[in-house]
Formats: C-alpha cells, structure tokens, sequence
C-alpha cells in the first residue's frame, strides 16, 4: 500500500507541475503578445466529428476492443456550446481451469457531458455551466456525476496556437465498487491547448484537475491529427486517468492509447 500511495502521489504531483507550467507559460506570451497578433476565430454553426477506432485479435490471443466518441460544437453569437459522448470497452478470450473458452468484458466505459458557455464583452472571457456524467464497470467509481460553473479565458492566441484555460466550483456525485456513496463540493481547473503544425496536422493537449472532499481526479489527453481528405481524419491519442483514492484491488492511473478514423460534418 505504501508504495501504491507513493506512486499515486508521485502521478498526481505530476499532472499539477504539468498543468501549473502550461499555465505559467500561456500567461507570459499571452501578455508578450502583440496586439497584430492574428486570431483564430470560430465559425458560427455546428461543428461536428464522430470517431472509431476498433482492434480484434486472433490465435494465442483473442480479443476484441472498441472505442468511439462523437464532439459537437455549436458557436452562437452570445453562446458556446459543447457536447461530447464517448465509449470503449474491451473483451478478452479467457481459459478457465476445466479448459473451456470464456468471453469476459475486461473494460466498459462510457461518458456524456455538456457545456453551455456564455461569451463576455472582453475577447475570449466566457462564464460557463458544465454537467458530465461517467459510467465505468471497472473503474474507481461505477458512476459519476458532476456539476460546475466557473469562468473560462483565452491566455495565448496565434495564427497557429490557442491556449484556453477554466476555474471554477462544482458538485459531485459518485458510486464505489462495493456500493458506497459519495458526494460533495469540487474545484475544477482546466487547460487546453490546440497547436495547427500543418494545413494538414493538428496537436491538441487538454487536462483536468477535480479537487473533491475525498479524492482528487485527474485526467489528461495528448493527440495528433492528420488530415486524410477534406472530411477524414486520422487521430493516434494518449488518456491517462488518476484518482487518488481507490479500492484495493484497483489501480490509480488508468492509461488508454487509441488510433481512430474521425470523420467530420
């Protein structure tokens, strides 16, 4: 357990360095920039992708795994919106002791959520609500919802750069494997950076951390873009999941790594 905890702690002082830097860095260019500084500005209307990405295997090892996410954004002249449902599961061949096959889901994960954000007088400030609710079969918790409002700003813009952070305070609601309920007061802090390297390739790194009464969450993405033609994507990424507190036949960091084809309308 000790070295568990280490380890846990170690991960979750990481993902705070991480995230303090991004933010030391994206405030200092942001006051170096200049006023010329070209702006990447949102169409107005609906921006849609949905995504897949499935492997199965065969022979010594057989298994099927899946995961999926549709991302919709609707940019109003007072409003932002934002909506993201996502799954993945995994199921693996197994032998039992009498030497018969058995099929066994060894991950099944799926999450929705929802933003509505409010644009501010002032360039890129906005006031946000945010509800998002997860459902994990082998995770720290089974279900989990949120609820938060906060305030969101543009720090670093470019003609090929953005850097967006958030704040704020929420509420959440979880369920533990063993049936225990909790819930209580969050603080949320979120960073997101998109970088376009290319006309055809795009870098984009998010990260959240989720201060509750009795566990910290955090989570973090890292993915890379290439344009196939006009609408096709192909989008290789790295999610790495932390909590701080969980049972004891559970790990604390959960890690995904994905390959999908996103298609956009």
């Amino acid at each position: 357990m000790p070295g568990k905890r280490a380890a846990a702690t170690l991960m979750t002082i990481k993902l705070h360095s991480i995230l303090a830097l991004a933010l030391a860095a994206a405030h200092g260019c942001a006051a170096a920039a200049p006023d010329s500084t070209a702006k990447i500005v949102a169409e107005r209307g609906w921006n849609t992708s949905a995504e897949l990405g499935a492997i199965m295997t065969s022979g010594n090892t057989v298994g099927t795994s899946v995961t999926g996410k549709i991302d919709a954004k609707q940019e109003l002249n007072d409003w932002s919106n934002h909506y993201i449902v996502s799954g993945y599961f995994k199921e693996d061949e197994n032998t039992r002791e009498d030497g018969s096959k058995v099929r066994e889901r060894s991950a099944e994960r799926y999450s929705l959520s929802a933003k509505a954000a409010y644009k501010l007088m002032e360039e890129g400030e906005k006031m946000f609500v945010l509800a998002s609710h997860v459902d994990d079969k082998f995770g720290a918790y089974t279900r989990y919802s949120t609820l938060g409002v906060g305030h969101g700003s543009r720090w670093y813009t470019s003609s090929d750069k953005t850097i967006d952070v958030e704040i704020g305070p929420g509420y959440f609601s979880g369920v533990r494997p063993d049936g225990e309920g909790e819930h209580g007061l969050t603080v949320r802090g979120a960073a997101a950076m998109k970088w376009k390297i290319s006309d055809s390739a795009v870098l984009t790194q998010t990260m959240s951390v989720e201060r509750g009464t009795s566990n910290m969450h955090s989570a973090a993405e890292t993915a890379l873009s290439t344009k196939i033609n006009g609408t096709m994507q192909m989008k290789a990424a790295f999610v790495a999941r932390n909590d701080t507190v969980v049972p004891e036949d559970k790990k604390n960091t959960d890690t995904q790594t994905s390959v999908t084809l996103v298609y956009s309308f």
